[in-house]
């Protein structure tokens, strides 16, 4: 079995069905949540999360605009957490996805068939919520407002406070307005503390091409070339790369290497979100995982992006 080459094709109403918790967090409740006692945030934000989702199970009409509830902190808080564990705790009435499905929604239905669509949820639950261009900017603070008009609850989680979405990536000062109708939507908690996926430094694995090998011979298991694999991310939109890797429990990856520009990097990332998802470990030969991401890239606008890919990466490598 391989993934590259794969070209899956994703119709819109599969779409609108694959809108639901992924597989590494569908276990995932409020009774599972461990705040750190360390860090009241959490704790205060499992309470608002609680509070807004019963609120949202509570309301037997729609009558009037719907509210959002928007997590915001650094990655591996618990945020994906409390966003999957609202959507399970309303269960079919509630759609779940990344921001760049819902965007990509909005491009295979066209924007009035995905907002009827998605007008048919209690609730519309965003994971990493984030504004990247102009184009998603409009696009998003758009949909947002008539969701909460049609009384849709939404939920978001994002390392960026609402104000500041755009910053560094965009001339975001140009679409002030834009991004202030999409922080208006939402009631803001944030949420403090460490990694909780690493309480120290992460950790990446370097393995032999023998143990790659060995992965790939497992049920589920796939070995690719670290290059092959990044340039084939060019030909896959972001919006099917669940698709692209449905099937995979272990990846091998040969030849890793750094990457050489931006636009592979934010491939990569979407990439690695998708396999986390999926919970899928990996064994990597090569130059460390830890590594792929140069030092400018982590130093630039998107180094959250960055810093969560390898967060999710050393999880993966440790079978996390």
């Amino acid at each position: 079995m391989n993934i590259v080459g794969r070209r899956p094709v994703v119709e819109g109403p599969d779409l609108v069905a694959s809108l639901t918790v992924p597989l590494h967090f569908a276990d995932a409740t409020f009774d599972t949540y461990r705040p750190d006692p360390s860090f009241p945030s959490q704790a205060a934000a499992l309470t608002a999360a609680r509070a807004f989702a019963s609120g949202v199970n509570g309301r037997v009409r729609r009558n009037s605009a719907g509210r959002g509830l928007y997590l915001d902190g650094g990655f591996g808080v618990g945020k994906t957490h409390l966003l999957a564990a609202m959507a399970s705790s309303v269960d079919s009435r509630a759609a779940f996805g990344t921001f760049v499905e819902y965007t990509h929604l909005v491009g295979a239905l066209g924007f009035a068939s995905a907002r009827e669509a998605l007008a048919g949820f209690r609730l519309v639950c965003i994971d990493e919520f984030e504004l990247d261009d102009p184009g998603d900017t409009v696009l998003m603070a758009r949909l947002m407002r008539e969701l909460a008009d049609a009384g849709v609850a939404l939920a978001a989680t994002s390392n960026t406070l609402p104000d500041s979405l755009g910053e560094g990536r965009f001339a975001a000062d140009d679409f002030r307005r834009e991004i202030q109708a999409v922080a208006r939507v939402f009631d803001v908690v944030t949420i403090d503390g460490p990694d909780y996926r690493h309480r120290g430094e992460l950790a990446f694995v370097i393995s032999t091409s023998e143990a790659v090998a060995l992965a790939s011979e497992k049920w589920g298991g796939v070995a690719e070339s670290w290059p092959e694999l990044v340039e084939d991310l060019s030909h896959v939109h972001p919006s099917r790369l669940g698709a692209y890797v449905e099937g995979v429990r272990y990846l091998g990856l040969t030849s890793v290497a750094p990457l050489g520009d931006q636009s592979q990097a934010l491939r990569v990332v979407s990439l690695v979100d998708r396999l986390y998802e999926a919970d899928v470990s990996i064994v990597a030969c090569g130059e460390s995982l830890g590594e792929v991401f140069p030092a400018e890239m982590l130093a630039g606008g998107y180094r959250k992006k960055y810093f969560r890919a390898l967060s999710r990466l050393s999880a993966m490598c440790a079978g996390e």
